[in-house]
């Protein structure tokens, strides 16, 4: 059997939590997620969607500083997990986490790159081949890095995956916000995040839902903070990111009718040829037209970045808060057994 090409592909997510069973019930509602102890390691839980393995989801190990955030950890394949960790150290990169088995999974690694973004790297044992299209309902579609050089962290990730840049959307101000993909696909985008920032470079997972409106309507009553209200973006879909219960950001992401890669259906053939409009005329229509099209996919991804800017700051003070109630339970933890000692 011909082996899957996984080179350059987001193939796994993985929640690091402080409340596995927290997060297995906010996952399932906001995604339709099914969990399920994985049998190797019924500690580690996997989620679903459909008959589909998309995510894991794991408690943050014991010897990680209390600090540690709950957070997103994104996988990408390679077939070459020693070089390319070998490759992101030449580069300016670093190896949080050296290369090694896992039985059932894979051989992977954990690195850094150069401006201090965590992602993973994996040669998996079970890779699937990558659906066609508008991504299915409950998997990831888009992954947006937040960084202090998008072109620097670019073209480290482009050597070491092979990808391209599709297209730089200029944001004035702001700065460039740069489309990246392969073989013509768009995989996610990376923008140089506004210096008062408090969260470090990181990597940001959008996944598909039926409606990001529908989605985001519920969030509080279940415990999370909706930091973007649905917007839309070039491309005409809707998208809105939030902090998950235990202080985890994620984003999840709805498509137009017909999908992110719908075709226009081919025009019935006039009976009549029309006669030919001056070449300059239609000319000064295209400009127009494009012109037009730049100026509103300029305005959405404007809009895009100033409600990224303020839920920053609601991402630093619900981790703040996350914290602050993980100490709680840890002093209260120690305390119950001081007691028992007694």
């Amino acid at each position: 059997m011909e082996a899957v090409d996984v080179r350059g592909r987001f193939v796994w997510h993985q929640l690091m939590t402080r409340d596995v069973p927290g997060a297995k019930e906010f996952y399932s509602g906001l995604m339709g997620w099914k969990t399920q102890a994985w049998p190797l390691d019924p500690t580690y839980t996997v989620c679903n969607a459909g008959d589909v393995p998309v995510a894991g989801i794991m408690e943050i190990p014991a010897d990680l500083p209390a600090e540690v955030p709950s957070h997103w950890l994104q996988y990408i394949g390679t077939r070459d997990v020693d070089g390319t960790a070998d490759a992101a150290v030449r580069a300016g990169g670093s190896v949080v986490k050296a290369p090694s088995d896992m039985a059932g999974a894979g051989r992977y690694a954990v690195l850094k790159d150069p401006q201090g973004a965590l992602f993973a790297i994996i040669d998996p044992e079970n890779a699937r081949a990558e659906s066609v299209g508008t991504p299915p309902l409950g998997t990831f579609s888009w992954h947006e890095l937040a960084t202090s050089d998008n072109e620097a962290a670019f073209a480290f990730y482009s050597g070491l995956f092979g990808w391209d840049a599709m297209t730089r959307m200029d944001m004035g101000p702001t700065g460039i916000y740069l489309v990246f993909g392969m073989n013509g696909v768009q995989r996610g985008g990376m923008y140089i995040k506004p210096p008062d920032w408090p969260a470090p470079p990181n990597w940001m997972p959008y996944a598909h839902v039926p409606s990001v409106d529908a989605s985001a309507a519920n969030l509080e009553s279940v415990g999370a903070t909706c930091l973007v209200e649905p917007i839309d973006v070039p491309g005409g879909s809707r998208i809105s990111s939030l902090v998950d219960p235990a202080g985890a950001p994620f984003a999840i992401h709805s498509f137009p009718a017909g999908g992110m890669a719908a075709k226009p259906k081919a025009k019935a053939k006039a009976k009549a040829k029309p006669a030919a409009k001056p070449k300059a005329k239609l000319a000064v229509r295209a400009k127009a037209a494009k012109k037009q099209v730049k100026k509103k996919a300029k305005a959405a991804l404007k809009t895009v970045k100033k409600v990224l800017k303020k839920a920053s700051r609601k991402v630093a003070k619900v981790a703040k808060k996350a914290k602050a109630k993980a100490k709680v339970r840890k002093s209260a933890m120690k305390s119950k057994v001081a007691r028992r000692k007694k």
